[in-house]
């Protein structure tokens, strides 16, 4: 039997639609991540950032128990469960108070379970769906919207990055759909940073009004990635002013959820470009004479 997601009142397709872009706070829970390693392990301190990137306004809050950073170890599903669900008991009935839904950042089918029974209600796959066979049929029995993120195992210069993108997520499409997922609750990633070049990386934000064609929503998680670094010559703590203008760029062709560290920064943005799309439907609407 199909377990009801917390989400099922208020799907995150509504959510978008609603109040999109929405912000995704970043909760990483590891001791080796690129820029905050270590720093919210223990589940006071993952309570205490989680409570301050709510209150920026974080729309949803993504956990995760293992680093994706280049280079990093794999860890097992064990190790992460051990790291994540603590952090979950800690902040779950804060999120749900303030109607903030948790993501699992994971793409271990066990872990996904563990998680979604603990409070978690989103999966967010880095593989998108094609590196454990069970991970769909997961969330599928939790009612539990996926984000699909494309990845490569090696890089390929000579690749065209947007088409690849495309039949990765035919793929992941078909996947989600064969475990009884509903079109309603896919959401594509282009996976900035991860198995691309730099121009790579650019290429697949100049590219999403093609991957938004393709029907679902779009999240681009940008922060802090190695290829702003390369433009603007800072380390990954000091990129915020250029995550911004990649966001910023991504949300003007088309992506829904900006999956972020710098919430406060971010929402401030977004508040900004929002107030600046209704100045120019009100010029348009009421044009000088």
């Amino acid at each position: 039997m199909t377990r009801e997601s917390p989400l099922a009142a208020c799907s995150l397709a509504a959510r978008i639609a609603a109040r999109g872009p929405l912000l995704m706070g970043i909760l990483n829970v590891t001791p080796d991540s690129f820029s905050d390693g270590g720093r919210f392990d223990a589940p006071s301190a993952a309570r205490a950032h989680a409570e301050t990137m709510m209150a920026e306004g974080a729309d949803i809050l993504d956990v995760g128990g293992e680093s994706t950073r280049p280079g990093h170890a794999p860890v097992s599903a064990e190790d992460e469960q051990t790291r994540v669900l603590p952090v979950l008991a800690a902040i779950t009935a804060l999120a749900s108070s303030r109607d903030v839904p948790i993501s699992i950042d994971t793409y271990k089918a066990t872990t996904a379970r563990a998680a979604l029974t603990a409070g978690a209600s989103i999966v967010n796959d880095i593989w998108g769906l094609q590196r454990d066979p069970d991970i769909a049929s997961v969330a599928a029995t939790f009612g539990a919207p996926v984000i699909a993120m494309h990845n490569r195992q090696a890089v390929d210069p000579a690749i065209d990055i947007v088409d690849d993108m495309r039949r990765f997520f035919e793929r992941s499409i078909a996947i989600a759909r064969q475990a009884g997922i509903d079109d309603a609750d896919i959401v594509l990633d282009p996976g900035i940073g991860f198995g691309k070049t730099p121009e790579q990386n650019m290429q697949a934000l100049h590219g999403l009004s093609k991957i938004r064609s393709m029907g679902y929503p779009v999240l681009v998680g940008a922060s802090r990635k190695s290829f702003i670094g390369a433009l603007i010559d800072r380390p990954a703590t000091e990129r915020l002013n250029g995550t911004l203008a990649a966001h910023l760029f991504a949300v003007a062709r088309g992506a829904d959820i900006l999956r972020v560290h710098d919430v406060r920064a971010h929402a401030e943005a977004i508040r900004v470009w929002r107030a600046l799309e209704t100045a120019e439907d009100k010029i348009a609407a009421h044009p000088r004479s």
